[in-house]
């Protein structure tokens, strides 16, 4: 009998893998492992589902039972793997139920990263992360009328102008200079931050939370510039740290995410690995995009066509309404420098672009109205990964 492919995650990740492999094999046995109860959900919509107003339960667009008659899986929901035995191609569940596998793809995810902070109230600090996250980050909303968001990040930028469709006046904490500090260029990021800060989002940068308290049934925040915000929930969006523990307690490379090559194969040839854990010639990128070109390849080499990943230049959409933005920046070793120009046709709206010393262009970031050149300048972009 063929042992199956192995899928641990039900996510974006491992769900789409399984939705790509079928169309070229329906006849390999698949099994996918989850966590939690394995309903696909897309889970970028986490952080505009109050605008949407959805729940977490309409978020769910299929049922384990719905996915596994599509994929033609065995799917099993809360259930999580205790280790891998490689030499026997095994992975062992918490249970102690032993699986073979003829391979074996870790599509597990990252966790939120954790601030060190101080205070009795520093363990009530929510972060969404999944379904079951913002299920419990809705249920505290009701009657919330100020929320503290830690990360003027992409996430915490997202959660912060969706929170205003709740009523609820979000103030935003980082220790950067200016919000989506490692996509945007200063200038734009001045415009980003007027448009939210008029929509009703306050931003504190230069600074950072020390101390969170509780105060009866809300919080006070400390910040190290001494001064204390009022609020009735925080919320942490500093960023993810890839799952990178069961792979290195089973001897796989890890680095920042577990290490795969072009075919997304660990140093383990019947062990692969794709999306916010993987690391692919030091690239970790949390994206959509990026998860959708690693499931089309990975399946193409699972089912017997060995197939290397490739990344196009890939922008990505930033789900700011009070703001519209996106963003596809330059690679981290690029040379050049940002030109910023306004939006053409005096527009509302801010254009930058990275330029090599030779002009070509190698990143852009575009607000308000200059979005409409997304698709434009995006064939001009030069791959992420060629």
């Amino acid at each position: 009998m063929t042992q199956p492919i192995v899928i641990a995650g039900s996510g974006l990740a491992g769900y789409n893998l399984a939705r790509e492999f079928r169309k070229l094999d329906r006849d390999t046995p698949l099994m996918i492992l989850s966590r939690d109860a394995a309903g696909f959900y897309s889970k970028p919509m986490l952080s505009n589902a109050l605008s949407a107003n959805k729940t977490a339960e309409s978020l769910i667009m299929k049922s384990a039972d719905k996915m596994a008659g599509e994929v033609l899986a065995t799917i099993r929901p809360q259930v999580e793997i205790a280790s891998v035995d490689r030499a026997n191609r095994i992975v062992v569940l918490t249970s102690g139920e032993r699986i073979a596998y003829r391979d074996l793809v870790l599509a597990i995810g990252a966790d939120p990263i954790r601030l060190p902070i101080a205070g009795d109230g520093a363990a009530d600090i929510l972060s969404v992360n999944d379904l079951d996250d913002f299920a419990r980050f809705a249920a505290r909303l009701d009657g919330a009328k100020r929320v503290v968001v830690l990360g003027a990040g992409l996430i915490g930028c997202e959660f912060a102008n969706d929170l205003l469709a709740r009523g609820i006046s979000p103030v935003v904490i980082d220790i950067a200079a200016w919000p989506l500090g490692r996509l945007l260029p200063e200038a734009a990021a001045t415009w980003f931050r007027q448009q939210l800060e008029a929509a009703g989002v306050t931003f504190r940068m230069n600074t950072s939370a020390t101390t969170v308290v509780r105060n009866g049934s809300a919080y006070r925040v400390t910040l190290d510039d001494g001064s204390v915000l009022d609020a009735d929930l925080v919320l942490s969006a500093v960023g993810l740290r890839p799952r990178t523990a069961l792979a290195h307690a089973a001897g796989l490379a890890v680095n920042r995410g577990i290490r795969v090559d072009r075919l997304l194969a660990t140093s383990d040839a019947h062990i692969h690995a794709l999306g916010d854990c993987a690391e692919v010639e030091g690239l970790v990128l949390p994206f959509v995009m990026p998860i959708m070109h690693q499931a089309r390849a990975l399946a193409a080499t699972l089912a017997g066509k060995p197939t290397a990943i490739v990344y196009p230049a890939m922008p990505v959409v930033v789900k700011t309404p009070a703001c519209p933005t996106v963003v596809c920046p330059p690679a981290a070793n690029a040379e050049g420098s940002w030109h910023i120009a306004p939006a053409a046709n005096g527009e509302a709206g801010v254009e930058a672009q990275f330029l090599a010393p030779d002009g070509a262009l190698l990143g852009f970031t575009l607000l308000g109205a200059a979005t409409a050149r997304k698709q434009a300048l995006t064939t001009q972009a030069p791959a992420a990964l060629a």
